[in-house]
């Protein structure tokens, strides 16, 4: 297992993820933003709908799966990266889709992050991205929980209060 100055930021759809890892990253801190996100972004600008772009739940989740272990190959395991989503969110989404979550659960397993950032959820709020509604989010919500713990991460829980107040939460914690 590759121990690493890494920290991850989970939690459902809108739980406020994005917002904190935008001011860490004005703060100067080096982040990865949500690469399923960015994913899906892009396939939106090709003209294509969600629906399409989840046609094939299973390879759209494996592309996301990889290109996360892609991403985290070219960092230094010695800088301090906070990441809006990590390999291990991979297992709650496959078991979210009902996919034999054995692939993500094994690659989850090489990688050692420093810390574990859970964020409570907030209200939740339909965009052009998200294809889950409050109650899938509540699921997965659960699965994130129990495939951070099944690892065996001790999790920070982060409460909710502003933007400013979790960031100041989260630098504490470090």
């Amino acid at each position: 297992m590759q121990r690493t100055n890494w920290y991850v930021i989970t939690g459902a759809p809108c739980s406020g993820k994005t917002a904190v890892i935008c001011v860490l990253e004005q703060m100067g801190y080096q982040v990865v933003h949500e690469v399923a996100r960015a994913y899906i972004d892009k396939e939106l600008g090709k003209g294509k709908s969600i629906a399409q772009i989840k046609a094939d739940i299973l390879s759209f989740e494996h592309n996301i799966l990889y290109k996360k272990i892609e991403i985290e190959k070219s960092l230094s395991q010695d800088a301090t990266v906070f990441f809006d989503r990590a390999v291990p969110d991979s297992i709650g989404y496959y078991m979210l889709e009902r996919l034999n979550p054995d692939e993500p659960i094994k690659k989850s397993k090489q990688t050692e992050y420093k810390k574990i950032f859970f964020f409570e959820r907030l209200g939740f709020e339909k965009d052009a991205v998200r294809s889950e509604d409050d109650i899938i989010a509540a699921e997965l919500d659960r699965l994130l929980r129990e495939s951070y713990q099944m690892l065996g991460y001790n999790v920070v829980y982060v409460p909710l209060k502003s933007v400013s107040d979790r960031v100041d939460f989260i630098l504490k914690h470090l």
